[in-house]
């Protein structure tokens, strides 16, 4: 490709409204172009990124035994009403009527069709089992589109689904998408974090995230080095230390003037915050529910909505607060009645917490669970933080920011039962199929690798997704030598099979050239010059190397394969 004849222009400065490295790296290289919030145009160069993803990502599903296809976007809502999966994803999904009034959805993922279209062509257990997937644009109104293609409403994805005869069967299914998953990534030149996840508005039960480690990443991921215990923090678990027991006191009244907050509590009664009990108040699907976790935690809403089975779960504001007769600063279970109960299960293993006394300036001493008060719910609702003890060995957990670019879900048989998607087995016996689902946000995968390769000059690209492998600078374009020896080595690299983009402007001074260079990021770069030629060479130099060399024209091919090779091992 001739850099002179390109759509895209690259950008000297930073565009104003971009969050992250990534989105602002791929506006500055004209990657990307901005036509709404969240809703973006791929331009050429990142097309070509985003072609080589999905070869990879086909060559692996295909060598798991995956079979492509392709669903519709647009899907009846009497799908998503019969799985009350659009109740779920509420204000998330498009909705439209088509011309005749029929309720219709722009899909965010696609269960619910492909469960029918496999209700149609499997019958028996001899069909099983099947992984089918696509690679497709999705559709989610996100209430906060961020960091340009992180998180969008229009957006690409590879998603795939497994359909079994046997939990055996789907565990074996699973296992080959995740190693499937492990290939595409280490293929892609990222390396991911493989965590235990939350299933989230999709449903089922097992669950993993494939992270890329980045400190402007969205999620939070809770690791131990000592066992390589791995979770997603709205999943992970951790065991927090145990308060010493102690006889059951009595519950009496103590004054609290002008105290608001847990730190305040404790440093004025002199206890430990783990002595406390902190109240949070919530609105879950409309109703208000009173949470009770020990002082020193904090509420996991993750864990918090699917114990509720909540669909919409938020903090309650003030208004909400007073109307149900709470009393901020100073509220606890204790004596309330008429709101549903939730205790986090660190309460239940310790005794004589400090509490609210349900009246301003005034909390109990000696409160016990459950004797002076019950639960509708007792759960694990805690938020697992660094510094806490592994579940599974008991070492140290620390925690790092990723960026999901994959996740896999064991869905169980929800999605066939409801959607009536059965088979005979081997008896005649008639039974739901077991399914699991497997996602890769292809665009999200370009903007994560963009955010973890790069430095102070711009995109540092992994050779397997760099839209091109070589950058050919030629300096001087209009000398007469130059223009026929750069013609010469562009055609030859592309002889060779080596997808080069060439810098033939004749207005661009070198340091323009070579800061673009730079900021695009490919894997190599070629400088053809009136100085190197009279030598007979060409200048090449990796993107991360900090002296350029030089090798003689007629062996540059020959370095550039052998650099390509080198970068992609």
């Amino acid at each position: 490709m001739r850099f002179s004849r390109m759509v895209s222009k690259t950008l000297r400065d930073d565009p104003p409204d971009a969050e992250t490295a990534s989105h602002r790296l791929m506006l500055r290289a004209g990657l990307i172009h901005q036509v709404a919030a969240g809703v973006y145009s791929y331009l050429p160069m990142a097309l070509r990124s985003l072609r080589k993803i999905e070869n990879i990502i086909r060559e692996e599903m295909d060598a798991a035994g995956g079979q492509e296809l392709m669903m519709p976007a647009l899907q009846p809502q009497e799908l998503w009403d019969q799985t009350g999966r659009k109740e779920a994803f509420g204000d998330n999904m498009f909705s439209l009527n088509d011309r005749h009034g029929r309720k219709m959805v722009l899909a965010p993922t696609h269960e619910e069709v492909i469960t029918n279209l496999v209700k149609a062509n499997v019958q028996s257990y001899r069909d099983l089992p099947q992984i089918l997937y696509q690679i497709q644009t999705k559709f989610r109104d996100e209430a906060r589109p961020r960091a340009g293609l992180v998180r969008v409403r229009e957006f690409d994805m590879k998603d795939a689904y497994s359909f079994n005869a046997d939990e055996e069967s789907l565990d074996e299914s699973y296992q080959a998408m995740a190693q499937a998953y492990r290939n595409i990534f280490r293929r892609c030149g990222l390396p991911v974090l493989m965590a235990e996840a939350d299933s989230g508005a999709i449903g089922g039960k097992d669950s993993h995230e494939f992270l890329l480690a980045t400190n402007t990443g969205e999620d939070t991921v809770i690791t131990c080095a000592s066992c390589s215990y791995t979770a997603n923090a709205e999943k992970a678990e951790s065991t927090i230390s145990e308060l010493p027991s102690e006889p059951e006191a009595t519950l009496e009244e103590v004054a609290t003037p002008n105290i608001k907050t847990i730190s305040a509590l404790a440093k004025f009664l002199a206890v430990d915050e783990s002595k406390t009990l902190k109240a949070v108040f919530y609105m879950s699907d409309g109703e208000p529910v009173f949470v009770t976790i020990r002082g020193d935690l904090d509420v996991n809403e993750t864990k918090l909505k699917n114990a509720l089975h909540s669909t919409d779960l938020r903090m309650a504001d003030g208004d909400e607060a007073r109307a149900a007769g709470l009393v901020a600063g100073s509220a606890s279970a204790i004596g309330l009645e008429g709101i549903k109960k939730v205790v986090d299960s660190s309460v239940t293993n310790g005794n004589n917490f400090i509490a609210g006394a349900n009246k301003p300036d005034t909390h109990f001493k000696g409160a016990n669970y459950p004797r002076d008060f019950q639960a509708d719910i007792v759960a694990d609702i805690a938020l697992a933080q660094p510094g806490q003890n592994c579940p599974r060995c008991g070492h140290t957990l620390e925690s790092t920011k990723g960026i999901e670019v994959g996740h896999i879900f064991k869905l169980g048989t929800f999605f066939s039962e409801v959607l009536g998607a059965d088979f005979l087995d081997s008896e005649g016996q008639q039974h739901p199929i077991i399914m699991g689902c497997y996602g890769i946000g292809v665009g999200r995968l370009l903007a994560a690798a963009v955010e973890q390769n790069n430095d102070e000059n711009g995109i540092v690209f992994p050779a397997p997704v760099a839209p091109y492998q070589a950058h050919m600078v030629a300096l001087n374009i209009n000398n007469e030598e130059v223009a026929e020896a750069a013609e010469k080595l562009y055609k030859e690299l592309e002889a060779a099979g080596i997808e080069a983009l060439f810098d033939d402007r004749e207005d661009a001074a070198a340091g323009v050239k070579f800061n673009d260079a730079d900021l695009i990021g490919l894997p190599v770069r070629l400088v053809v010059s009136p100085r190197n030629l009279k030598d007979g060479k060409v200048e090449i130099k990796g993107r991360m190397d900090t002296e350029a060399g030089s090798v003689p024209l007629d062996g540059v091919v020959a370095a550039v394969q052998e650099r390509l090779a080198a970068s992609a091992e």
